[in-house]
């Protein structure tokens, strides 16, 4: 793996921390394996029309996302359940129009060589991430503690909760090439699963979660290249292991 390739994981990695910080805040664990799926049609269509696939996934999540905010402000449903829907048809479209080696490739990644612009993408898309997710985490925290007191003190929750979802569809394309869309929404989830149990303030679990999700990426990608297997799978089994190791310590109060 290059160290371009590298580097763009680890920025993959850090946005992936502080996003699964408030998913999992906000009892959206599963979610993110839902939603991550909604990017199989993107990849169909770009693949069929001869583009990038990459571009075609993060319209394709882009778009997603705003159907689920749209719903939330319109169903009675919680938001787990309208991004399941979402994702059920998504994944249906997908899986006709993706097919054989693109669909397997699609499912779970490869690293493989990274195109200029893809690079640039991964490394300006995870910049905002990052920059969206510390400008605004005090925000997201008044939104989750209550949508009324945040109306109150002045915040737009319909539009935070609008950019929360695109970060967060944001996210889950910038981990497909490496961890493809059955196994990026572990590497948002895990990591932050742990930084809750081990940490007792909101940074510290920022911190944390971030710090096991650039370790399991290491590790990932080190055991790659040691055994010659794709990278994701490893990467989201260090993340595991680093939570069973968790779960052996008493949980912060």
């Amino acid at each position: 793996m290059s160290t371009e390739t590298l580097l763009l994981g680890i920025a993959m990695a850090v946005a992936a921390g502080l996003v699964g910080c408030f998913a999992v805040m906000r009892r959206m664990a599963l979610a993110s394996d839902a939603l991550s799926h909604v990017a199989l049609p993107g990849i169909g269509v770009a693949l069929a029309l001869h583009l990038n696939p990459l571009f075609g996934a993060v319209a394709m999540l882009f778009f997603g996302a705003l159907i689920v905010w749209a719903l939330d402000n319109r169903v009675n449903a919680a938001t787990e359940t309208l991004i399941g829907v979402v994702f059920s048809a998504a994944l249906a479209i997908g899986s006709l129009t993706t097919s054989g080696e693109q669909l397997l490739e699609a499912l779970f990644g490869g690293a493989g060589t990274l195109k200029p612009a893809e690079v640039v993408f991964g490394f300006v898309a995870a910049a905002a991430i990052v920059a969206f997710m510390l400008a605004e985490r005090n925000s997201l925290v008044v939104m989750l503690v209550s949508p009324d007191l945040a109306r109150t003190t002045g915040i737009n929750v319909r539009r935070l909760n609008l950019l929360y979802l695109e970060m967060f569809a944001l996210t889950i394309a910038l981990g497909l090439r490496y961890l493809g869309v059955l196994l990026m929404g572990a590497l948002i989830i895990i990591p932050a699963a742990t930084a809750k149990r081990l940490a007792r303030r909101l940074d510290t679990m920022l911190l944390t979660a971030v710090a096991i999700a650039v370790a399991a990426t290491l590790a990932g990608s080190w055991a790659a290249a040691r055994l010659h297997r794709e990278t994701g799978p490893l990467i989201v089994l260090a993340a595991a292991a680093m939570f069973v190791i968790a779960l052996l310590r008493p949980a912060a109060e």
